[in-house]
């Protein structure tokens, strides 16, 4: 069986403290497993840069840090940073 290839650890583009304290309450409402679904799929998934950066999913990423989840794992989207 193929291994999955390994990505980088996630880190934020922003300090935590710039994270919307609203929103961050809002999630904190919802499973985890919500979280991780809503991480994986559709049109708010994961996105990161090649270096772990995360461009969506900034808010998700870190209620389930504070919950103790490896989100490092999780699948994402690579998203290249366009060059002019």
């Amino acid at each position: 069986m193929a291994e999955l290839p390994e990505h980088p650890r996630l880190k934020p583009l922003h300090a935590d403290s710039s994270l919307n304290a609203g929103k961050l309450a809002t999630l904190d409402r919802c499973s985890s497993e919500l979280l991780l679904t809503s991480l994986r799929e559709g049109p708010n998934r994961l996105k990161t840069r090649e270096d772990g950066t995360i461009l969506e999913g900034h808010h998700r990423v870190y209620i389930l840090r504070q919950r103790g989840v490896d989100v490092d794992k999780l699948p994402r989207e690579i998203v290249v940073k366009e060059t002019e």
